[in-house]
């Protein structure tokens, strides 16, 4: 058998590991375009803030590598050609497949604003692109951040830690309001401006100045300028799909792909952020940019293309990140329903299945850096966001995903005399669950 894999990221090493344990003899070859090969791309913030070096960012060796027993081609696929099962490089260079596996991922949404094209304008898409930003970050020099979502405050945060003056646009009235309440938005905006960033509110960007075809500012809707040495954006990624259409692979956003990650012909299967899959809590195809998902989805294609049948049932969304600093937990269904002003698409480290609005209640405790939001059902907790102190976040994943029956807690969760972390911890203690840690 011979499985060739397009794309170097999480899911496609996954999905190595999966048919090697399945298939210990076939032919493995993974393709890849990214100069770096495989690195954790959620590790480029901490690489950006320095306190990370790159080599750190590999999370295997060469020996492990070699156990996988695959072989790893350096390059771009031009075409798929179906009926004869084969790819074509951009080399010209031909290759045969049994089982093809497409994770591409996804690509950062350029900036379409007047002046875009000038130097000094960097996005945050790869480890390449973190390398280019860190080489032109100069202690004192102004940056202005454009975006919404993770990578935005990534931007922001990493730039500020190497001394950069930072201003950061945002189109609305608030932080990533598709996702935060007004509440937790405005405590990672006080924390943004405690660090010394400089928050710009209502600002659209309508027009990118120039000086001798480099960036030198920004002129805004309201007629005012921002001057500035660097521009940074983060304003959503949009899947690489433009493969699966030359070779006419159902899409619509993403690459559609059935519970078996497989697409509209039987030997070719999609993962990762590039795969559009369905998710049975709310019976939609969404996108997600989890890396944990893009990991799951991997694995389950890899044991379908090796012949062992396993449905990919997706996984509760949840992701632990730092926002201004602070470790912040989301999970489930958490949003309001509404649209990121200042996002395009969907961001990195985001799951389009946050942000659908679900009928519920809303329960919230702690008003400054702890802070806890439960979103209630009638039976089940259907999402969280925990910030700060995440002695909860363990349990309340559990909860959510094992959709477990909250009815006996649920009217001292809407009990406002009632602190809902101590609900929630006497209800954990009195589970019987298996495995609990």
């Amino acid at each position: 058998m011979k499985y060739v894999i397009i794309g170097a990221g999480v899911a496609g090493i996954a999905a190595i590991e999966a048919i090697r344990s399945v298939d210990h003899s076939g032919e493995i070859t993974m393709i890849g375009d990214d100069p770096h090969g495989f690195y954790s791309r959620p590790g480029l913030a901490y690489y950006l803030s320095g306190e990370l070096h790159d080599k750190t960012l590999y999370p295997r060796t060469a020996e492990q590598y070699r156990k996988m027993n695959f072989r790893y081609l350096k390059g771009r696929v031009k075409n798929i050609f179906r009926e004869g099962r084969q790819l074509q490089l951009e080399e010209g260079q031909l290759i045969s497949f049994d089982r093809l596996l497409i994770v591409v991922g996804a690509q950062a949404i350029p900036l379409d604003v007047k002046g875009s094209h000038l130097e000094g304008i960097f996005k945050l898409d790869h480890l390449e692109d973190a390398k280019r930003i860190l080489k032109h970050a100069r202690r004192g020099r102004r940056v202005i951040v454009i975006g919404g979502g993770i990578t935005a405050l990534e931007l922001a945060e990493g730039l500020l830690a190497r001394k950069m003056d930072v201003h950061y646009l945002l189109r609305g009235n608030r932080y990533w309001n598709s996702v935060l309440d007004e509440q937790e938005s405005k405590i990672i905006e006080g924390r943004l401006q405690e660090e010394g960033v400089t928050l710009h509110y209502r600002a659209q960007a309508l027009e990118i100045l120039e000086k001798n075809k480099r960036v030198s500012g920004v002129r805004l809707a309201d007629g005012k300028t921002l001057k500035c040495d660097l521009l940074v954006y983060a304003i959503g990624v949009r899947p690489r799909i433009d493969l699966a259409k030359q070779a006419d692979l159902k899409t619509e956003r993403g690459i559609l792909v059935d519970e078996y990650l497989q697409t509209n012909d039987p030997n070719i299967f999609a993962a990762g952020d590039v795969a559009q899959t369905y998710d049975p809590s709310s019976g939609r195809f969404t996108l997600s940019s989890l890396w944990s998902q893009a990991r799951e989805q991997g694995f389950a294609a890899g044991l379908n293309m090796a012949g062992r049948r396993a449905a990919y049932v997706k996984s509760t969304p949840f992701n632990v990140t730092r926002l201004a600093g602070l470790t912040t937990t989301v999970i489930g269904t958490v949003g309001s329903g509404c649209t990121d002003e200042d996002l395009v698409g969907i961001a990195r480290g985001d799951s389009e299945t946050w942000r659908l609005l679900p009928d519920i209640i809303a329960a919230q405790e702690g008003f400054d850096v702890n802070r806890m939001r439960l979103l209630i059902g009638e039976k089940r907790l259907l999402g969280a966001v925990v910030m700060g102190d995440q002695k909860l976040s363990y349990p309340l994943e559990k909860i959510i995903s094992e959709s477990i029956d909250i009815s006996p807690i649920r009217e001292k969760l809407l009990n406002s005399k009632l602190r809902i972390s101590d609900v929630i911890a006497e209800f954990w203690k009195n589970l019987n669950l298996p495995k609990r840690i």
